[in-house]
């Protein structure tokens, strides 16, 4: 057991206790996959991150990212985290760019003020759901199946399902049933204007979708406060299909009480990007 420099980072909120949290760890140097584990599990958080020297060249650092039960590939929140939490622990990049290496491979990192953003990784899977598996969504999420107007695979690391609904009312008033959903990573959008009308949005509302995520947890399924590899994907899925802008913001986490904001962008060379602000709320040390 030794000190470990330790950061609790609020995401995709510039308010305290608004985003969903992180538990990032800045040395896990020396530390076995089964520790990481049972830290990850005794935070009771959704994910914690713990900071390594890089293997790949190019890379400013390397991420091991941990959820309750599993370690994961990618996720977007923790990817946002940690970047902060080592900026904040005076981390200099290399070039115009923080990169991070983690199971997906390298991830960019820009900075805008702020505010991070990280370059969505490419689909592993894309492409419509299969059939049975939109009919048990629907059923999970205890609503017809002519309530899914459109679904896709959203798997950048993370197993992704996504349906998309008629609107954000509906996404809210979602009672999910953990039994019938059970080993399914779920991910619910709906617009907050018209669906199928690109960039439409309630008048004075700057977001132009409502977003839920559904996993599994420890006890049963869990809801995620905000979500960046699940928004990653459907970005991608819903810009190209012409559903979305290239640009513009979600919202996510309001059923849960938050107020998550994240800043989607589709550039000029196709790449897409997930960003948000972060706010260290916890600083110290943790005992590892």
């Amino acid at each position: 057991m030794m000190q470990r420099p330790f950061q609790q980072v609020d995401v995709f909120t510039a308010t305290p206790y608004r985003g969903n949290p992180v538990a990032v760890v800045l040395d896990g140097s020396g530390l076995s996959t089964e520790q990481m584990q049972a830290f990850t599990n005794w935070t009771n958080l959704s994910e914690a991150t713990f900071l390594l020297p890089p293997t790949q060249a190019g890379a400013d650092y390397r991420l091991r990212i941990f959820c309750p039960g599993r370690e994961l590939p990618f996720a977007g929140h923790p990817t946002l985290g940690s970047c902060h939490a080592w900026l904040q622990a005076g981390g200099k990049p290399d070039g115009e760019y923080v990169v991070q290496e983690c199971g997906v491979g390298l991830v960019k990192l820009r900075r805008q003020g702020e505010r991070l953003a990280f370059a969505a990784p490419p689909l592993r899977k894309g492409g419509p759901l299969p059939e049975q598996d939109v009919a048990l969504i629907a059923r999970g999420l205890g609503i017809a199946r002519s309530d899914i107007v459109g679904h896709a695979w959203c798997d950048n690391g993370p197993n992704w399902r996504g349906v998309l609904l008629e609107s954000a009312e509906q996404v809210l008033a979602l009672k999910p049933d953990g039994a019938v959903l059970a080993g399914l990573d779920i991910g619910v959008v709906g617009p907050r204007g018209k669906v199928g009308v690109v960039g439409s949005r309630a008048a004075g509302d700057e977001c132009a979708f409502e977003v839920r995520a559904f996993f599994p947890g420890n006890n049963g399924l869990t809801e995620d406060p905000v979500t960046g590899s699940l928004n990653a994907t459907l970005a991608q899925w819903l810009i190209g299909a012409g559903i979305a802008p290239p640009q513009y913001i979600a919202s996510q986490g309001t059923a849960l009480g938050r107020a998550g904001r994240v800043h989607v962008e589709r550039d000029a060379a196709g790449e897409t990007w997930i960003g948000g602000d972060s706010v260290t709320c916890i600083r110290g040390t943790v005992e590892l």
